[in-house]
């Protein structure tokens, strides 16, 4: 059996310097102020590197980046964050090469609680090979490693036992003489002369879930700039939000461009319903809370949207209707279908978002309940913050978005189903639904999967997104607010050696 041992950091991705994954970490895990914190120190830690102590300038990074933050919100950003960044970041000719080998072992001097689950789901290795954070006994990060880099090599060697890895990746002027001296052969980029068998090549698991909020890995240039831009973007987020519940509908999308937004309208949208007719039902593909408002604005008339586990505070800044559902079918039918005897819905049947280019299975109950459907493709960009969180305060998605220098949406109106494409012909609702869902990945370019809202929150969260009926809104936020009191303290605490 062939195996082959490689270095994450500059090998299979193509970032040799590990420090805007930490920066995420301190973003995602603890905050703003830990961030601002670890690049005040990056002058620091880029002078140990330059002096040739890289070792300690990133033992500098791993404790102030994790120092005082609970083990479980560490595990939670390996989880959901960090894979999306590093799968973006891969180098694909290594990746031919590394999985070509029966046995795929990495080696990183990270921690290994912030790569193991990017590196045995998306790259596929069988095991991992990193630095282990010590953990107090209140389940919080030390900052702390349990042994020295060198001690790498030595776990190495229990992993291949007698036998010695078939071929080593890395980089010999920063890290072969810890671990490539233990391979039967040695090999760094470019990758020349190594036989790559194309049969055998598989691609890496796409990232298909990802959270957090920042959209640019957070290189020191970029975190500086997000720190200096976030003062003005609050400022930016009251004034949007202002004109948006201020303004008429057709108002907005003409103005948004005076604010740094920008609102692509494609193909012709339907006529607003007689009272005659019954309402014609949107199907929107789902990539933020604000879908339905933008819908809205295009089509200058405040259409209710179909809404599930959204906070109140989002409820109270939406300048449309919602009609919450409760996920019991029956009542949720009844509540879709008086809403359409009144004029117009919107619908969102991935019933969650989702940011890569992949669509989430459809629910099949809006095909049941009438034949004017209309399917709606939607999709949008922005610059420094996602609008989407399953981990964090939903109630902030739209602060973020409107944070954002200058977030652009794209709508593109399909025409309305023909009466042979809906259930009125004898078509299965299940069938109706996948014919949307295919019609609107193939108009945005995107990919149809089976994945669900309960795949996504298992994914990311660890639970199945299920909103509790009987818990109380406020209840709900005086929990959040505890958690939050209770890890700023955390927060303060690991910062007074510092102030002392």
């Amino acid at each position: 059996m062939e195996s082959i041992l490689s270095e994450l950091e500059g090998t299979l991705v193509k970032n040799h310097d590990p420090f805007s994954y930490y920066m995420l970490v301190a973003f995602e895990a603890s905050g703003l102020i830990r961030f601002a914190l670890l690049l005040l120190f990056w002058p620091v830690i880029r002078l140990l590197e330059i002096i040739g102590k890289r070792d300690i300038g990133l033992k500098l990074m791993i404790f102030v980046a994790t120092a005082g933050v609970p083990i479980s919100e560490i595990e939670a950003v390996a989880r959901a964050v960090l894979p999306k960044f590093y799968f973006d970041d891969i180098d694909m000719e290594a990746w031919k090469v590394f999985s070509c080998y029966d046995k795929r072992v990495v080696v990183t001097k990270t921690p290994r609680v912030m790569v193991e689950r990017f590196v045995k789901e998306h790259l596929r290795a069988d095991d991992v090979i990193g630095s282990e954070l010590t953990v107090n006994r209140f389940g919080l990060a030390t900052g702390f490693i349990k042994d020295d880099f060198e001690d790498i090599s030595d776990r190495v060697v229990e992993i291949f036992g007698d036998e010695q890895p078939s071929l080593g990746l890395g980089r010999p002027d920063l890290s072969g003489s810890f671990f490539l001296h233990l391979c039967k052969e040695q090999s760094h980029s470019p990758l020349t002369g190594i036989k790559k068998d194309d049969h055998q090549f598989i691609r890496p698991l796409p990232v298909i879930f990802h959270d957090g909020r920042l959209a640019k890995r957070p290189t020191p240039l970029t975190a500086l700039l997000i720190l200096l831009w976030i003062p003005l973007g609050i400022v930016l987020v009251a004034i949007r939000i202002g004109v948006g519940l201020l303004l008429p509908m057709w108002a907005i999308p003409r103005l948004a461009p005076l604010f740094g937004g920008k609102v692509i309208v494609k193909g012709k949208p339907p006529p607003a319903a007689s009272n005659s007719n019954s309402g014609v039902l949107f199907v929107c593909t789902h990539r933020t809370l604000m879908d339905p408002v933008v819908l809205s604005a295009v089509l200058h008339r405040r259409i209710p949207a179909v809404t599930y586990s959204i906070s109140r505070f989002s409820e109270i800044l939406s300048p449309i209707p919602t009609v919450r559902l409760t996920r019991i079918r029956d009542i949720d039918a009844q509540k879709i279908k008086q809403q359409l005897e009144k004029g117009d819905l919107v619908v969102c049947p991935e019933g969650t978002t989702c940011r890569e280019p992949f669509l989430l299975r459809f629910s099949k109950l809006f095909a049941e309940l009438t034949d004017r459907i209309v399917p709606v493709a939607m999709n949008y960009r922005v610059g420094f913050f996602h609008a989407t969180t399953a981990r964090g305060w939903k109630a902030l998605d739209p602060i973020f978005f409107f944070m954002n220098p200058r977030p652009i949406y794209e709508v593109t109106f399909l025409n309305q189903l023909p009466m042979e494409a809906t259930c009125s012909s004898g078509k299965s609702p299940h069938d109706v639904a996948n014919y949307v869902q295919r019609i609107l990945a193939a108009t945005l370019g995107f990919e149809c999967t089976n994945f669900t809202r309960k795949d996504k929150y298992r994914v990311l969260a660890g639970n199945d997104g299920i909103v509790s009926q009987n818990s109380s809104s406020a209840g709900n936020n005086n929990n959040r607010l505890k958690v939050f009191m209770s890890g700023f303290k955390k927060v303060v605490g690991t910062f007074k050696p510092f102030i002392h």
